[in-house]
């Protein structure tokens, strides 16, 4: 950590030509960020606050995220009704459908074979929930990351058909998985394909392959974003309208399918999928039923967490989805698959503990490889210039945690960066990667160079296995395509995009209500962030080890409260702590602070700024 680090507002002489003006002139942070207002459309966002009443503020986060005047009322209250489309116009629904009903009223032996993190696990679970109901005879089986890896193999594939299994469902897997199926087609064992990963032109050997991302796949275009368990609720969706059909029901109930929206919500936030159009409106209603919490498993998880609020996204994406996300990466694979799936209250208490206990482990080794891994960055002097990303490697690092501490590395160091776990002279790798850089595409070249084993992605996460002896070459061959993708455009910056300015007395619940309705916030609606000027820190202390907790003030007498979370493990902590008594400019989001039956508001803070400089 830099002791003495300067964050000051830019000269207008400073900024490049061609280059926007840093809002609130602001060209380094005390995260070493460049402030930028979020592009949008002035015009667009005075008609969007005028025609409903809105803030102006509000009405340039609408505009900003492309919502046209007349998309807003669709966009402020997504509905199942408008957005869920018939499921037999996906290829190979209505194949897949039916099928299944007809294993169901046959009495065949199911299984569902998922993935191992929230939306394998959500997938799998709503499955499980939906054919239990129908009266079907089915199991999940959940992959040992390291044992097995992702996707289907065949030995247990073949153990499920020694088993006594007749038909298969993969979700959130499958679709490249050429050999594995084919070894159950020989087996006997029929398949039924349900994914939303990209796929090649050849389709495995299954009975049906439902995919949104097919390339023969016409509806790509509305339902591509979808995440697996999205793709998973339309099967359900047409499943059980081939059983109505076929006089199921006629002596036992029907499922109340909208009941089970909580795991889709769960699934589509934590995917990170962007939460538009159909995930908008899945997320949007399952949050709903995720408040009642009649899920055993996710009550007893939200308990176990200490969440005594009404849950929303935020809770789904950075409370419960990590834990449920635990036992894949630490534990037992099955763990979250069971916790979701189960009926009985005390074993969800007992599987919530477990996969607690489990997060904690995975912070702790979380914690461990990270700090390891800034000591090799800043020992190696990896970060220079001329690097275009960071690759670090260590012997004995979890595979698990190798995504979240790259993801890690590039918020600290503003570029892309690659964490390998060395074991036995191979690594696996998980990269993360900044705007302005496909580390997806510079992957694939290097796979397809010859410099690793395996690899692939997209443009802002990747994953590769590669040999130790090659991580030089890979590092160097980084580093030029990084350099020809951002030709031109001179040193990476990092910016941080804000959607306005606000005061402290402006920070008000009257505002946060008018935010609250653009929610739910995540991929492709991040929730906005706002720099909340010249403001006065009256009090700051460290909280939890690493967090700073602030109180702040304004000239007229305004207060708002406000937190820092791992602040103390940048720049950013000792910058809130060591003010002076400067005013700052203070960018972060706000969040609804309900204590003791009273509702206020609280920033959640990003980062921070010396108005004017020092």
């Amino acid at each position: 950590m830099q002791n003495n680090i300067t964050f000051v507002g830019s000269p207008a002489g400073d900024i490049p030509a061609g280059e926007p003006r840093p809002l609130l002139g602001v060209s380094r942070s005390a995260t070493g960020r460049r402030w930028l207002a979020r592009p949008h459309d002035e015009r667009l966002a005075l008609a969007h606050a005028q025609r409903g009443g809105l803030p102006e503020l509000v009405g340039r986060v609408l505009a900003a995220r492309g919502v046209s005047l007349e998309e807003a009322e669709d966009f402020l209250g997504p509905t199942l009704k408008r957005f869920l489309p018939d499921p037999h116009a996906l290829l190979d629904m209505q194949a897949a459908a039916e099928h299944l009903a007809d294993a169901v009223r046959r009495g065949r032996r199911l299984a569902v074979f998922g993935d191992y993190d929230v939306d394998g696990a959500t997938s799998s679970a709503l499955l499980v929930r939906f054919f239990r109901a129908v009266g079907a005879d089915i199991q999940a089986y959940i992959p040992d990351r390291i044992a097995e890896g992702y996707g289907p193999n065949a030995p247990a594939l073949l153990r499920l058909r020694e088993a006594g299994v007749d038909l298969v469902i993969t979700v959130d897997c499958g679709v490249t998985s050429f050999e594995p199926l084919a070894a159950a087609a020989q087996a006997g064992l029929e398949v039924v394909v349900v994914d939303h990963h990209k796929a090649e032109p050849a389709l495995p050997k299954a009975h049906a392959v439902v995919n949104p991302n097919r390339l023969d796949e016409a509806m790509t275009d509305r339902l591509g974003t979808l995440a697996a368990v999205g793709v998973s609720f339309l099967l359900v969706v047409a499943v059980n309208r081939a059983l109505r059909q076929a006089g199921w029901y006629a002596n036992r109930a029907e499922p109340d399918l909208m009941g089970w929206l909580d795991l889709v919500a769960l699934g589509t936030v934590c995917d990170v999928v962007p939460l538009v159009g159909l995930n908008r409106a899945l997320v949007a209603q399952g949050l709903k039923v995720m408040g009642r919490r009649n899920n055993p498993g996710l009550s007893a998880l939200a308990d176990v967490a200490g969440i005594n609020e009404r849950m929303d996204a935020y809770h789904a994406g950075y409370i419960l989805g990590p834990r449920v996300n635990a036992g894949g990466r630490v534990g037992r694979a099955d763990l979250g698959t069971r916790l979701l799936s189960t009926e009985d209250p005390v074993e969800a208490r007992d599987l919530a503990a477990q996969l607690h206990a489990l997060n904690a482990e995975r912070r702790a080794i979380e914690a461990l490889v990270l700090e390891e891994a800034i000591a090799l960055v800043e020992a190696q002097a990896a970060l220079t210039p001329g690097a275009g990303a960071l690759v670090i490697a260590g012997a004995g690092w979890h595979p698990g945690v190798i995504g979240i501490v790259a993801s890690r590395l590039k918020e600290r160091y503003g570029v892309p960066a690659c964490v390998v776990a060395l074991d036995g002279g191979i690594g696996k790798a998980s990269g993360r990667s900044v705007r302005g850089v496909d580390l997806g595409a510079a992957v694939i070249a290097a796979r397809q160079a010859g410099l690793l084993m395996a690899g692939g992605g997209h443009a802002m996460a990747a994953g590769f296995t590669v040999a130790e002896a090659k991580l030089a070459d890979l590092r160097a061959f980084l580093a030029e395509r990084i350099a020809q993708q951002t030709a031109g455009q001179g040193p990476l910056v990092p910016t941080l995009h804000l959607d306005g300015v606000v005061s402290v007395r402006g920070a008000s619940t009257d505002l946060l209500g008018h935010i609250t309705r653009l929610g739910p916030f995540g991929t492709g609606n991040s929730e906005p962030r706002l720099a909340v000027a010249d403001a006065r820190i009256v009090r700051a202390d460290v909280v939890g080890g690493n967090h700073v907790r602030c109180v702040l003030s304004s000239p007229d007498g305004a207060r708002l409260k406000a937190i820092a979370f791992r602040a103390m493990d940048e720049d950013l902590g000792p910058a809130l702590l060591n003010h002076g008594g400067r005013p700052l400019h203070l960018a972060g989001t706000l969040r609804a602070d309900r204590w003791n039956g009273a509702e206020g508001v609280q920033l959640t803070i990003d980062d921070a700024a010396v108005p004017g400089g020092v």
